[in-house]
Order: structure tokens, then C-alpha cells, then sequence
């Protein structure tokens, strides 16, 4: 089975590394090449990396609560480089205060997400899904 490759990191002036380190961690123990950006990831950079390494899905997290802000756009972004069709999954707490993670995943889907993860979803659920997105 060919590898894959995932493009990981932390969007916008998110600075929360360690849950980062540890989906880069379990991607890689689950089979998956990690290329692993970091925190305070700009939109550009995902893309940059997804062409570089001619990438097969991109995960992005934030911590924050500003991901819906930072997230804007993306998916457009992609496809105006190439990246038509990439899977794009986004985790964490995507949004300030409390709300109906329904309606969160809703918007993010409208953005063009492929998975939007509410806070606490275990790393097998990603996995899972990313084995599932990437198949050929």
C-alpha cells in the first residue's frame, strides 16, 4: 500500500502546539507520512506544503476558538492552486463560546470542508476517516 502523505499544523495566530505534536505523532504511528507545519500556520502555507509534497489530505486544528475566521476561504484557495478534490479536515475548538456543534459543522461544510470534528473527538475517528478519504 502507497503512503500517504498529510499535510498537519495549527491555523492562524493559534499557538497551541502540543495537541498538534500529538496528532502528528498518531498519524505517523497509524501509517501515514506526516508533513507537520507547526502552529500559526497561514492558508498559503497548507497549499504550499499540499504541492510540494503533492499531499493527500490536509488536517488543520485550531485551539483557539477563531478557526471559522482563519478557515474562510480555504477550500477556494485550494482549487484556484490545483487541489481540487483534497480532502480538508479541521478539529478543535473552532469557535468563541458555546455552540450547537451541528450548526458549527454546517458552516464549516458550507466552506468546503470535508470533516469538521467537534472538541474531544478521539485521533481513531480522524484516522479512520483519513484512511477512508485517501483510498484510491
Amino acid at each position: 500500500m502507497e503512503t500517504k502523505t498529510i499535510i498537519t499544523g495549527v491555523i492562524g495566530a493559534d499557538a497551541h502546539a502540543v495537541g498538534n505534536k500529538i496528532i502528528a505523532f498518531a498519524l505517523e504511528d497509524a501509517g501515514f507520512k506526516v508533513v507537520n507545519l507547526g502552529v500559526m500556520v497561514s492558508q498559503e502555507e497548507y497549499i504550499d506544503a499540499a504541492l510540494e509534497t503533492n499531499a493527500d489530505a490536509i488536517v488543520v486544528s485550531s485551539l483557539y476558538g477563531h478557526g471559522e475566521i482563519d478557515c474562510n476561504g480555504l477550500r477556494q484557495k485550494c482549487e484556484e492552486a490545483g487541489l481540487k478534490n483534497i480532502p480538508l479536515l479541521v478539529g478543535g475548538n473552532l469557535v468563541v463560546g458555546k455552540q450547537d456543534f451541528a450548526e458549527v459543522e454546517k458552516r464549516f461544510m458550507e466552506m468546503g470542508f470535508t470533516k469538521a470534528y467537534p472538541p474531544g473527538t478521539s485521533l481513531e475517528t480522524t484516522i479512520a476517516d483519513l484512511k477512508a478519504f485517501t483510498e484510491n
